[in-house]
């Protein structure tokens, strides 16, 4: 009978992921572009509103609140909520991504390595297939960092976002405003 209590208790503790799961922590997280206009002039703009899950069968889900952009200039922010992202009908980009939990579940405390990330990006009615190339850190037993190692270029033509972007350049009366930008982010996670 203790044989098979024991045999019972170990299966069980075999049966339970290594990992429940991981919510993104946004005060501790950044997701920023650089845009570039008249040729040379380039500026970094931030998202300050990040949602995110890694479940434990390791699907990613990171929901990016387009009306949070901060360039730091309100009136710039308005202009790309209404001409570029037109998050009356777009509010969010939507990531989603596959990650191997396994190779998490062998990392200790204080252990980092890299990883390629096969995922998609949901913007403005238009979903485009991408690759993550990501830096992880294990910052303790309830903590993950995910960092982009180089960045993320996304194209407007890809997302329909040309017709926007030209809109603003016109306003601003600016000669260009460069279709392709630079994305770089620091996600921090939680274990749930």
């Amino acid at each position: 009978m203790i044989k098979i209590s024991i045999a019972l208790i170990l299966s069980m503790l075999i049966s339970i992921p290594a990992e429940a799961g991981w919510t993104l922590n946004n005060d501790e997280s950044t997701l920023s572009f650089v845009s570039t206009k008249a040729i040379n002039a380039a500026e970094v703009q931030k998202f300050s509103t990040l949602e995110g899950i890694v479940d434990d069968s390791g699907q990613a889900h990171v929901s990016i609140d387009l009306s949070s952009i901060d360039s730091a200039i309100e009136l710039r922010d308005d202009r790309m909520r209404e001409m570029l992202f037109e998050t009356g009908m777009h509010p969010t980009a939507e990531i989603t991504a596959q990650i191997d939990m396994a190779a998490l579940g062998k990392m200790s405390s204080g252990d980092s390595g890299t990883m390629t990330v096969m995922g998609e990006l949901a913007l403005h009615g238009e979903t485009v297939a991408l690759t993550f190339d990501v830096v992880v850190a294990r910052l303790g037993e309830g903590k993950l960092l995910v960092i982009s190692q180089k960045p993320v270029i996304i194209g407007a033509q890809q997302f329909r976002l040309t017709q926007g972007i030209e809109k603003l350049r016109e306003i601003a009366g600016l000669p260009s405003i460069s279709t392709s930008v630079p994305v770089s982010f620091v996600l921090s996670f939680d274990s749930q």
